[in-house]
């Protein structure tokens, strides 16, 4: 685990939740995770699942929020959560929650003050999978990822454009159509610039009609997400895999909203998802 620096340590469900720290050569900036290490971990490689944070959030917040540990030990999966952007002195940033230090979207920015160090699309497909590799036992085979909401965006996308590296895929209240709602034409437009053609390499909906996923994409989205309407509109994504004919459960759950007690609820019903797909 030389590569990474281990800012905390503690025994959670019979296995090791860690906080860990790097210098990523992707965003040229320092770049904070956590890792949850099932017991099976002590005896040879286990399946790993990479969690994408929304807005705001860091590697913390599903560390602590989400109760992923107990499943996560019972089923033997490795759990890993990076920030959601670059951060700190130089890094550009933007008075605004939905742009900038906290927002990176899970793409790979072109356009100024931006591109020096948003490249969350790298980090997360390129270099945290390859330095995962080098430091835990982690299966052949594959990844799983899901997010929740800009980072079920991040979940969806990465997937599918790169699906010989993520094998399984699910998300909680996704940003499925980015291209078409303000939270990702405003991130996209600072980010990638003005051409929309460009934007669709990152608009889940586009991709499932491009060439869908070999597997089961699961997603859970709330009815009473005060984002469903505006930001969200889970159903873009229900017409996409229909006229896809890509295998989905899209389940929209009646009474919840976009908050952690949300994903804590139905987060052992994804954990299962991608461990009978990664085996």
């Amino acid at each position: 685990m030389s590569v990474f620096e281990e800012l905390s340590k503690t025994t959670c469900f019979g296995g090791r939740q860690l906080t860990l720290s790097h210098d990523s050569t992707s965003t040229g900036t320092p770049m904070r995770l956590s890792v949850f290490l099932p017991p099976a971990a002590e005896n040879g490689p286990v399946p790993c699942v990479f969690w994408l944070s929304g807005l705001t959030c860091t590697e913390e917040n599903f560390t602590v929020k989400a109760g992923a540990q107990r499943m996560a030990s019972e089923l033997g999966l490795m759990v890993v959560a990076p920030d959601t952007s670059p951060r700190g002195e130089g890094v550009a940033n933007d008075e605004a929650y939905d742009l900038g230090q906290g927002a990176g979207f899970y793409v790979d920015a072109t356009q100024s003050p931006w591109a020096p160090h948003f490249k969350m699309y790298s980090y997360v497909t390129e270099e945290l999978p390859a330095l995962i590799r080098e430091a835990f036992p982690v299966r052949e085979g594959g990844f799983g990822v899901m997010g929740h909401s800009m980072g079920g965006h991040g979940a969806l996308t990465v997937a599918l454009r790169n699906p010989d590296l993520f094998k399984s895929v699910s998300a909680f209240s996704p940003i499925v159509a980015p291209t078409q709602v303000p939270w990702g034409q405003k991130a996209f437009t600072a980010y990638l610039g003005e051409d929309r053609e460009a934007w669709k390499a990152h608009d889940a909906c586009e991709l499932v009609r491009a060439h869908g996923f070999a597997t089961q994409i699961l997603v859970d989205q709330g009815d009473a997400d005060g984002f469903l309407e505006e930001q969200l509109q889970t159903s873009r994504l229900v017409d996409a895999c229909k006229e896809a004919g890509q295998s989905a459960k899209i389940r929209m759950q009646p009474g919840y909203d976009h908050s952690y007690f949300f994903i804590a609820t139905f987060i052992d019903d994804h954990l299962r998802h991608h461990a009978r797909i990664l085996g």
